[in-house]
């Protein structure tokens, strides 16, 4: 036995689905995602709606700049790829100071993997600065790019003396 009588308020109209609307049916052709009372449900979570992915790029400018804010770091890159760097810094129409310089990262769906070479400034425990970009690293890569960062590898690839010039000269415009 069905119940036929109207449900209370504007007749005609189901107070289930708003109020407003007209009652519908469900159909075996319903839209997908549709209960069939004209609401639409959600086809599932958010981060089932698609991809993101991020770029190797992204991920190097992130560990970068992570690492430059440790105390003790002087610089990344070697000395090599930093004399090479300041001379393409000086053409004109050049790019800014690069933040990847001496940072390679490896970034799959989930995953990231980060290398970087430092130059440490005269009398800071290594292992210290070490562990501190390590650490510095992997939350701002986390906390931004939400990957898991699976290692940091660290090369020391030089040691910046407090007498020594930098390699990077000072620019003459200002």
């Amino acid at each position: 036995m069905t119940d036929t009588a109207p449900k209370p308020g504007v007749p005609g109209r189901d107070q289930s689905n708003g109020g407003g609307r007209p009652a519908t049916s469900a159909t075996a052709s319903s839209p997908r995602g549709s209960s069939g009372n004209g609401r639409r449900e959600p086809v599932g979570a958010p981060e089932d709606r698609g991809r993101t992915t991020i770029a190797d790029g992204v991920v190097e400018k992130i560990a970068g700049l992570a690492a430059r804010d440790v105390p003790g770091v002087h610089a990344l890159g070697s000395g090599v790829s930093r004399t090479f760097g300041a001379v393409r810094d000086r053409v004109p129409g050049g790019s800014a100071k690069s933040v990847t310089r001496g940072v390679k990262a490896e970034v799959g769906e989930v995953q990231a993997a980060v290398d970087l070479e430092i130059v440490v400034d005269y009398g800071e425990s290594i292992a210290d600065v070490a562990r501190a970009v390590r650490q510095n690293v992997v939350d701002a890569v986390e906390r931004m790019a939400g990957l898991e960062v699976v290692e940091v590898n660290i090369a020391v690839s030089d040691v910046k003396l407090p007498d020594e010039e930098d390699d990077e000269p000072e620019s003459r415009i200002q």
